[in-house]
Formats: C-alpha cells, sequence, structure tokens
C-alpha cells in the first residue's frame, strides 16, 4: 500500500509471540502503552499484560507486567479517576474467547499497582473510560452474552452504576465513546447481527449520541462501511476520528462482514452526520486491530497491531500467527488539508 504523506510509522514489539489489544494514553506528559502478550489470539494462561511507558512513542520502557492469575487476560484500557491511572482488562475461560468479567487496577506513579479488583455490577465487560470533570466518570459496557450496550457512571473507577442503555438486540458488543466540544457523547458500536464464522450481511456498526446528562441516545446511522472490531474515537476540535478493524472485501456466502476469511486492516475513518468515511488503511494485515489512540500536538498517535502485511493472511490464519505492536503517527494538519 502506498503511505500517506500525513502517515509515519514504526514498530515498537516484534518477539515472536502475538501481541496484541492495545490500548494508549497519555498521562502526566508521557505515553503509556498496554497491549496483550500472548501465544497465539486465543485463551491461553501464559498470556500477560504489559505496560510501556516512553517520553516520545519511539523509545519504550517496561514498567508492569500483568497476569490472570492462571487465566487468560486480554483487552487492557487505560483511564485515569481521581488523578490515578487505572488499567482494565478482561479475564476469559474458553479457547475461543468469551470474556466474562473486567478486572482493575490502579497506581499513582504507573510502576507500583494495586492487586487487580472484580468490577461491578458483574456481567458487563468495560470499554475505555472518559470524564469531564475529572470526578464522575462514564465507561461503555457491554454485556458478556452480547446483545446490550449500555454506559455506567463512577467515582472510583472499579464500583459503577448502570446509568443509560444505548443499544439492545443485534448482538450488540464492543463500545467506545467520546465526549464532544459541545458537551454531548457520540458513541460507536461494534454490531455483528447474526454472528457466526463466515459474518454477516446485517453486521456493521451504529452510531449514536446523547446530550447531557447521557440517559437518552439517539441513533444516528448504522455504518455499513465496516463492523469496526476494537472500537476507538478520538476529538480533535470538532471532527471525530474512528479507529478499527476493516474488512476489505465483503462478498456472499463466505465473506460476510466479520468473517474469518477475510483480509482485515487497522483503518481510520472521521465520523459525519452519522457515517464512518473510511480516510486511509494503516500498514496492516491478518489478524490486526484494537488501536489506542491521543492527540498531543496536533498528531495523533496510534497504537495497533498486526501480522506481517507483506504478506497479509486471512484473519483466521493470523489469529495463529506471529503479531507485532505497531505505533502510527499521523499529522492532522497535513491530513485535514488533504481530506
Amino acid at each position: 500500500m502506498s503511505i500517506p504523506p500525513s502517515l509515519q510509522t514504526w514498530t515498537v514489539v516484534d518477539d515472536g509471540k502475538h501481541n496484541a489489544f492495545t490500548d494508549l494514553f497519555h498521562w502526566r506528559g508521557q505515553f503509556w502503552l498496554a497491549y496483550v502478550s500472548s501465544p497465539s489470539h486465543f485463551a491461553s494462561q501464559h498470556s500477560r499484560v504489559v505496560l510501556l511507558r516512553s517520553d516520545d512513542a519511539q523509545h519504550w520502557q517496561e514498567m508492569a507486567r500483568f497476569s490472570g492469575n492462571g487465566e487468560d487476560i486480554r483487552d487492557p484500557k487505560l483511564g485515569v479517576v481521581n488523578g490515578q491511572l487505572f488499567l482494565y482488562a478482561l479475564l476469559n475461560k474458553r479457547f475461543d474467547p468469551e470474556p466474562y468479567k473486567t478486572i482493575a487496577a490502579h497506581s499513582n506513579d504507573g510502576l507500583h499497582w494495586t492487586q487487580f479488583q472484580d468490577v461491578t455490577p458483574t456481567g458487563w465487560l468495560l470499554g475505555r473510560p472518559v470524564t469531564a470533570d475529572n470526578v464522575t466518570c462514564f465507561a461503555p459496557a457491554h454485556r458478556i452474552d452480547h446483545g446490550t450496550a449500555a454506559l455506567l457512571r463512577s467515582n472510583n473507577g472499579v464500583t459503577w452504576d448502570m446509568h443509560a442503555a444505548i443499544h439492545a438486540g443485534d448482538r450488540a458488543d464492543e463500545t467506545a465513546i467520546q465526549l464532544l466540544a459541545d458537551g454531548n457523547l457520540l458513541a460507536v458500536t461494534r454490531l455483528e447481527a447474526g454472528g457466526g464464522i463466515f459474518g454477516n450481511a446485517q453486521a456493521g456498526t451504529l452510531i449514536s449520541s446523547a446530550q447531557s446528562p447521557f440517559t437518552e441516545w439517539t441513533q444516528l446511522g448504522w455504518s455499513k462501511v465496516t463492523r469496526l472490531d476494537g472500537p476507538t474515537l478520538v476529538r480533535h476540535g470538532q471532527r471525530v476520528y474512528a479507529l478499527g478493524r476493516r474488512q476489505v472485501r465483503v462478498a456472499r456466502p463466505l465473506l460476510g462482514q466479520g468473517s474469518v476469511l477475510g483480509r482485515k486492516r487497522s483503518a481510520l475513518f472521521v465520523v459525519e452526520s452519522g457515517e464512518l468515511i473510511h480516510l486511509m488503511d494503516l500498514p496492516s494485515a491478518g489478524d490486526t486491530s484494537y488501536p489506542g489512540a491521543v492527540i498531543v500536538n496536533e498528531k495523533l498517535f496510534v497504537s495497533y497491531y498486526t501480522n506481517d502485511a507483506r504478506r497479509d493472511p486471512s484473519w483466521l490464519i493470523g489469529m495463529l500467527k506471529p503479531t507485532r505492536i505497531q505505533m502510527a503517527m499521523i499529522d492532522l494538519k497535513i491530513l485535514e488539508e488533504t481530506k
């Protein structure tokens, strides 16, 4: 693929393991990157969440490593609650992963961490939290049996209360939220529809929004551009960018949206008028996505994982192969001048 002039990429981790499920945060003037190191995409007692720190997003230092205490651990998310850095992760017992609970640890300095605690209410898998006032936090969540996406609320980062339903049905799954310049909340939700290993023609991404106090959600659109697996949202001024997994080709019967046989990319979109507009693919292939994103000095920094992009394996084959952690930097001034 050709590299847009606004994009630079480099490798952070390439050690022969299946490194996946990233999140990226900027806290106290430094970049913090969490990812999972495991033998494959599938469940393993040997999986570990690794936390790295960097001043420039290029030179990284390992700060901590977390196990699931004999269980598979995956899907880390970072956030700040009451001035402390929180790490959320999911525990899983099934070989073909179906996480069953969220756990959390927190730290004052990123080096010394509390033990993991179970996050309540049970039965919900948390996404990345946001806060407007540094006191009350909101987090997206979906039910462990799929089918319901909701907004939770907390003042301590561990005990959460149900605040509002975002969407019920259509195998609603992972959700990301972003505070807008006008104080509203925007959400994107992965909708698997009927699901299945060959995907589904009705799968896609739900885009919805809510005005404060975020109890009533309005559907803005159901995008069929992609089923945005591992969604992330980030705002630059009035513009909101979405990142996640894109399937290169969708076709019946074996290449429905979300098919394990499809070729995948980690991709950047802009959210406009209830739709996802594709801007670019990051250098990626196979088992890829779950990006983290932060904006620093007009630069969009994105962490993600991928197989060797030169080989372009199917998603299924990529799940069994080594993956690397990549970093991308997108100059938003150049991007927005050319789009």
